[in-house]
């Protein structure tokens, strides 16, 4: 009996301080869980580096945090950095009324009537959808400037969360093959369920990565070329938005050329206006089509639709990091749920047929 309380009482203070740990991890949720993507992805280079120069596992770390700085953190500054001052200069023209948002939609209903037509049939009042849309634009830049210029009031707090995620990830780069086994020691799930969810887990990150983030900044970066060879302003700015909504399967990078080039097609820039929605519809789109399948679907073995509703319910969620999660917590409720069809309906059939059996005796020795 007192074992038995002792064993209760320790439990019990487990899950209170496992909970209070968590608590106090809470604000730093993102800083973490990129460490531990960034660490994952680099992870084969730092492999490669330990195995050409083994029992140098701080100089791997380092090396291969170094090159993650190269390639990834160096150009997301300068983009973000590139994306706060064209944000804030177009703001700065819808409230000069240098750009006027009700004036795209005139010429774009003068230009194509049929779009009266189609939103009358749908019941919309043309004059309330252009009110809505005119302060949605104005709305949307008042966004912008307010993200701006919190970014950079906050320029040193995000600079500090920066420097501790490229701290936990060199950690997570020299330490990560060890802090595995010792998970899977500790967690009550079951050695090989444990592998399993931890298998899933580092797929389905390397494919929303390598898919979602990859196919995203390809088509944002095409997206910015175009509208830069076409002089269409703030090419940065709208590349970035593409880029962003390219994380949404399906629609994507449409929201933005597509309007454009129908924009254009009606002020007269005919030429223009055709080769920006082919080359949307081409090059960006087969892009989307092409890869993300590829790459996403594939390696995450998640239908299409699943995926869509997956990344869609993770931005809802978890903002940006959504894109990662959603799918992931997708995997692994598929994957839980394999686990209990193919190991505990085993069990629980098992014992359904002995019940059966029993039945069945107690039955006859009845009859008799």
């Amino acid at each position: 009996m007192q074992n038995l309380i002792e064993v209760r009482s320790f439990i019990l203070a487990l899950v209170a301080v496992s909970f209070a740990f968590l608590y106090l991890m809470l604000p730093f949720f993102s800083v973490i869980l990129w460490a531990c993507i960034i660490a994952l992805l680099f992870h084969p280079l730092n492999t490669k580096l330990l195995n050409r120069y083994p029992r140098r596992e701080n100089t791997a770390a380092l090396v291969t945090l170094f090159a993650c700085i190269v390639i990834a953190v160096t150009p997301a500054v300068f983009l973000t950095s590139s994306f706060i001052k064209q944000g804030t200069a177009i703001y700065q023209q819808l409230e000069s009324g240098q750009l006027k948002p009700a004036l795209w939609i005139d010429q774009i209903r003068q230009a194509f009537p049929i779009i009266d037509e189609v939103l009358a049939s749908l019941g919309f009042d043309i004059t309330k959808v252009k009110q809505q849309l005119g302060a949605l634009s104005v709305d949307a830049g008042k966004i912008m400037a307010s993200n701006a210029l919190l970014i950079g009031q906050n320029t040193l707090s995000w600079f500090v969360s920066l420097g501790l995620m490229l701290y936990l990830t060199f950690f997570m780069l020299r330490d990560g093959a060890n802090l595995i086994p010792i998970l899977i020691r500790a967690l009550p799930l079951g050695d090989e369920r444990e592998r399993l969810l931890m298998q899933k887990f580092a797929e389905v990150t390397r494919a929303t990565i390598k898919g979602s983030l990859v196919v995203a900044m390809a088509q944002g970066a095409l997206g910015g070329l175009i509208f830069w060879l076409l002089d269409i302003p703030g090419p940065v700015l709208w590349g970035v938005i593409m880029t962003v909504l390219s994380l949404i399967p399906v629609v994507g990078a449409s929201l933005i050329w597509l309007p454009v080039g129908l924009y254009l097609l009606a002020t007269g820039n005919t030429s223009d206006g055709i080769t920006l929605i082919a080359f949307g519809a081409i090059v960006i789109g087969l892009v989307d089509n092409i890869l993300r399948p590829i790459l996403v679907g594939r390696d995450t073995k998640l239908p299409d639709y699943l995926v869509l509703l997956s990344t869609l319910g993770g931005f809802t969620m978890f903002g940006m990091t959504g894109f990662v999660l959603g799918p992931l917590i997708a995997v692994l409720f598929i994957t839980f749920w394999e686990i209990f069809s193919r190991e505990f309906n085993i069990v629980l059939e098992d014992e359904w047929q002995e019940d059966a059996a029993d039945m069945e005796a107690n039955t006859n020795s009845s009859s008799e």
